[in-house]
């Protein structure tokens, strides 16, 4: 995956938006305001910090030793940093690479967490109950 595509992707899923709150180059995707990814699009390798249910969190720690880590500059118990591509394109880094299914899977977990703690009325605005 690359930075293009993981913004495109972040930013498909319902009243999502690309904030630069911290520097011009941190790009933090919210929904309704809550942050659900945190990327610095242009570093090598290409990380995501994306929330996590923390039970989930610990088993893709384990499965994904060093691709997925506990969260950098986050809760480590609810966010995880998801190792997605070197900046030559190559997908993963040392030690193997993750299926781009995997990463968009925890892309729209991460959304899906943020977006059930919202209000009913906004769930149901977003199609999400």
């Amino acid at each position: 995956m690359t930075p293009r595509e993981l913004r495109a992707l972040c930013l498909s899923f319902g009243d999502s938006v690309e904030e630069f709150p911290f520097d011009p180059r941190t790009s933090v995707f919210k929904v309704l305001g809550k942050v659900f990814a945190l990327s610095a699009l242009e570093a090598d390798p290409l990380t995501v910090n994306l929330k996590c249910d923390p039970e989930d969190a610990v088993r893709l720690r384990a499965r994904h030793e060093g691709l997925i880590v506990p969260g950098w500059h986050m809760n480590k118990r609810h966010w995880n940093t998801v190792t997605v591509a070197t900046a030559d394109g190559a997908p993963g880094g040392a030690g193997g690479a993750l299926p781009d299914r995997l990463v968009r899977e925890l892309v729209e977990d991460s959304y899906d967490l943020v977006v059930a703690g919202l209000p009913r009325a906004a769930r149901l605005r977003l199609d999400r109950p």
